[in-house]
């Protein structure tokens, strides 16, 4: 029963998770940007807007200058969130990709230093007075809840194991419609679980500035304004009204 309940729970949080972002990233690429305000000094061409978002992306640039030790503690977490969730690969495919198996041991360390990320971040928002003053219940939340999963992954890993060879059937068993017996293993449960409720809340949560940094109008406009007249498309269309 435990089994058919995580699948329609998977099943519908996928599905949701699927649904909402690519609904979230329709508004975002839809919603009209009336203003040229990308933050100076900003590149003039195409090319330098692709290498500024790749910076800020990748090396998250503009936290950077701003406070270091928090930009470490979030290089820190998503670098390590990147490395963990690629370890996981190999509960997906069979046979395991040559470099997933690779970054297995990588993977296990990264465990442990998203972990710290993730505290790191969450006494940002404990002990530093401005940060804790605009921090509402919902950050809170979805930093415990980040923790919650690494910690649990990580006992699974060194304080309690549970059959990967099990987990690795039910995910493959899932993905061809086909569902397996999930092993009746507490810290599994209480993982899985978790990750069900990161799916469901990522589309309605502050974790959609992943895919939000890319239709930042401060981040991904070119800083032309005296040489192209900027004009959002509905603009462009009373505009022509007008005329």
């Amino acid at each position: 029963m435990a089994s058919i309940v995580f699948a329609i729970l998977f099943y519908l949080a996928t599905l949701l998770f699927v649904v909402g972002l690519l609904y979230r990233i329709n508004t975002y690429a839809r919603t009209p940007a009336p203003l040229k305000i990308p933050t100076t000094p900003a590149p003039t061409t195409t090319g330098g807007v692709v290498l500024r978002m790749t910076r800020e992306v990748v090396f998250f640039e503009s936290l950077f200058k701003s406070n270091l030790w928090i930009w470490g503690f979030g290089m820190l977490f998503h670098a390590s969130l990147a490395l963990v969730t690629l370890r996981h690969l190999r509960y997906f495919t069979d046979p395991v990709w040559a470099w997933v198996e690779f970054i297995q041991p990588f993977g296990i360390y990264a465990g442990i230093t998203m972990l710290l990320g993730l505290l790191g971040l969450w006494g940002r928002r404990l002990f530093v007075e401005r940060i804790r003053y605009i921090s509402t219940p919902s950050d809170h939340l979805m930093l415990l809840l980040l923790i919650g999963i690494a910690v649990s992954g990580l006992m699974m890993k060194f304080v309690a194991h549970t059959d990967v060879v099990a987990v690795k059937g039910y995910f493959l068993g899932l993905m061809h419609f086909n569902v397996q017996v999930l092993p009746s293993d507490l810290l599994l449960v209480a993982h899985l679980s978790m990750v069900v409720a990161l799916l469901v809340v990522f589309p309605f949560s502050k974790l959609l500035h992943a895919p939000g940094v890319f239709f930042s109008p401060t981040r991904n406009q070119k800083d032309d304004p005296r040489e192209k007249r900027h004009l959002s498309a509905w603009a462009a269309k009373l505009e022509s009204e007008k005329n």
